[in-house]
């Protein structure tokens, strides 16, 4: 499904009547097919494109809460649907009129407040899983909730990671602007009081170009580590909602962040197929829109691979004891022994994984404190190598002076 804007064109008794139209259908054949049914005249079609600023409102948790308590609110007395379309009709921001235009297109055209919701392309596919299990279950403002929780919950994680890095970013940044600022001053001293002759002006040659080399390469790799951080920020905020894209597949190849990745993925996935299973929703739908709900590859084929297995009749414990389940997750299935159960152990699963997640946050946070520790370590080391040489420099100096005092 797609956004378009049409320029379109209607017969009328004087001059034809032009008017920009918007719809959400899924191929531009659709978008002709559907004007040339009303008896107008198709000018232009492009794919509705949002501003910066609407992509950056749109990704923000804090409107995206807002937005679900607003039907939380609304669907008191009335169905979540008809809430929803309320909000789109109450809202007066241009900006956020565009942004909620997908939706009002979507339920304009009979389909319901899911995928209203996912025209939207504003939630992950989590957010999306328990809201759907909930909507299935008609337990919708019940489920909200549990989607807000998870909402709150990612935010929270994400801006422990970037208060973390933003705090090493800041150190870093300083000392290589002293690097940079610092470099030319030196250097240059250096060449204005190097040794005129003697066996001290090849050694001092080589340490100032030693000296050089280091500051330059400890400033290349603070620019690239820089550039690609800046990259990935901008990447995973861009394409927040899809399951995979380079940038991704380049930070998962990362040991142990693709590890944290893979255990937030796994936690919410698993609380979500527990919120299915307590609305009710059969152990099928459950599995397939765990899947679904994954951001991770590897989390989404193993929910797709239990789905598979669970359709050709072997044991639920069996379907889902696979990899890349660790140890103790397995014991938690083997005791599995009726789908009353399966909740519960998912649950204690996803309490595991997210235990596990916050264990190598705090790992990833030490191990950014300690490549810190030694890029600053090598830092200052070659500004003492810088003042051993000036050492070296003034000795010569004062050598050749008392030499010819003497």
């Amino acid at each position: 499904m797609q956004q378009w804007i049409v320029e379109v064109a209607y017969e009328g008794r004087g001059k034809a009547k032009m008017v920009k139209e918007t719809v959400y259908m899924p191929t531009e054949s659709d978008v002709r097919e559907s004007f040339s049914k009303k008896g107008a005249h198709v000018l232009t079609i492009r794919p509705h494109a949002r501003t910066p600023l609407e992509r950056l409102l749109a990704r923000s948790s804090w409107w995206q809460v807002q937005l679900l308590r607003g039907i939380m609110f609304r669907s008191t007395s009335t169905s979540p649907g008809v809430a929803l379309w309320k909000i789109i009709e109450a809202e007066d921001n241009p900006t956020r009129q565009n942004i909620l235009a997908p939706a009002r297109e979507a339920l304009a055209r009979g389909l319901g407040v899911i995928d209203a919701l996912k025209a939207l392309n504003i939630f992950d596919r989590s957010t999306i899983a328990i809201l759907a299990a909930s909507e299935r279950a008609n337990k919708l403002q019940e489920g909200i909730p549990y989607a807000i929780h998870s909402i709150t919950q990612k935010r929270k994680n994400a801006g422990a990671v970037m208060g973390t890095m933003a705090w090493l970013a800041f150190d870093v940044i300083t000392i290589v602007q002293s690097l940079v600022w610092g470099k030319g001053t030196v250097l240059k001293w250096f060449a204005d009081n190097a040794p005129k002759e003697g066996e001290e002006v090849a050694k001092y040659e080589r340490v100032v170009g030693n000296l050089s080399l280091t500051w330059d390469v400890l400033i290349w790799i603070a620019y690239g580590i820089a550039a690609f951080m800046a990259w990935c920020v901008f990447s995973f905020f861009m394409n927040r909602g899809k399951r995979d894209w380079p940038t991704a597949k380049i930070v998962r190849k990362i040991p142990l962040i693709s590890g944290y990745l893979r255990d937030l993925s796994f936690a919410d996935s698993m609380t979500a197929a527990v919120r299915m299973l307590r609305s009710n929703v059969s152990i099928s739908d459950t599995l397939r829109q765990s899947g679904e709900a994954s951001n991770s590859p590897d989390v989404a084929a193993y929910w797709e691979g239990a789905n598979n297995e669970l359709s050709r009749g072997v044991n639920l414990g069996r379907a889902l004891d696979r990899a890349p389940l660790t140890r103790a997750e397995r014991l938690e299935l083997a005791t599995l022994s009726d789908l009353s159960q399966v909740a519960t152990i998912m649950e204690s699963i996803a309490e595991m994984r997210a235990q596990a997640a916050k264990t190598k946050h705090k790992l990833i946070v030490w191990l950014a404190f300690l490549f810190t520790g030694l890029y600053l370590t090598i830092a200052f080391g070659s500004a003492i190598y810088a003042l051993t040489v000036m050492n070296m420099s003034m000795d010569s100096m004062m050598g050749g002076l008392m030499e010819g005092q003497m």
